[in-house]
């Protein structure tokens, strides 16, 4: 008779309850994945279509105004609309454990609506053939980073506060040089940018997929996944104007 037909009953279902409560944790990660992936990505889709719109009709006069110099610039509601989106991410951060679900999403797409604003400047400075081909450079970078976040089995969390200190670097470097306006400083900051948002996108996937084990089966997983897609949002933007400006073609 073989090992497996003398074991007691009890451990015979213990083993098989114990497989079926994986199969269905395994599913349900892959479904809080999914959501966040879908937040995103709508997100991506919103600011697309806020850009376009800014950047093709007289919308774009409110925002912005091309200098003597041939160059855009920021009018006083143009500011607002760059600054706004530090403010959500602010409130977002420090006020979500008060918030409900409907105000976080709404926040949320106030946030890429916003960032849309910003990137209409993108498609008058770049030409529409590179901004495309760039983005779906991106996208498959992004992917590629993400879905090592997620299969890998060695442990991403020691990268966390060094790519948190290299960020921090960078906001440093990039108000430095808006007074000295150095192309070099400038290519640094954007190459360091570089490895810190790629960084970023495998170790954030990660965190989430860990952090899903502690919400799941609670009201926390959808704020989870709202703050998530945030995350991702965010890296997937500043990983594209990073090769944006290494890549792209001005007009």
């Amino acid at each position: 008779m073989a090992d497996s037909d003398r074991r007691p009953l009890g451990q015979a279902y213990a083993g098989t309850w114990g497989r079926a409560e994986a199969a269905e944790m395994d599913v349900g990660l892959r479904k809080h994945m999914l959501q966040i992936y879908n937040y995103m990505a709508s997100g991506l889709l919103l600011s697309g279509i806020v850009a376009i719109v800014v950047a093709n009709t007289g919308l774009q006069d409110i925002f912005f105004q091309m200098n003597e110099a041939g160059r855009y610039g920021y009018t006083g509601l143009g500011f607002v609309a760059m600054l706004a989106p530090i403010g959500i991410i602010l409130a977002m951060s420090f006020g979500a454990a008060r918030m409900g679900n409907g105000a976080l999403q709404g926040m949320y797409w106030a946030l890429v609506g916003t960032m849309g604003i910003g990137f209409a400047v993108l498609l008058k400075v770049y030409t529409g053939d590179s901004v495309a081909r760039v983005f779906f450079i991106t996208a498959a970078t992004f992917g590629a980073l993400s879905l090592y976040g997620y299969t890998t089995k060695r442990s991403l969390s020691g990268f966390g506060t060094f790519l948190f200190m290299g960020l921090i670097g960078m906001v440093i470097a990039a108000v430095v040089n808006i007074f000295l306006a150095s192309s070099m400083l400038q290519f640094i900051i954007s190459a360091v940018g570089l490895l810190v948002f790629s960084g970023l996108i495998a170790f954030d996937t990660q965190r989430l997929k860990n952090e899903y084990f502690e919400v799941q089966g609670t009201e926390l997983a959808e704020r989870s996944a709202i703050m998530g897609a945030v995350s991702l949002y965010l890296n997937f933007v500043n990983l594209f104007q990073i090769l944006l400006s290494f890549l792209g073609n001005r007009e």
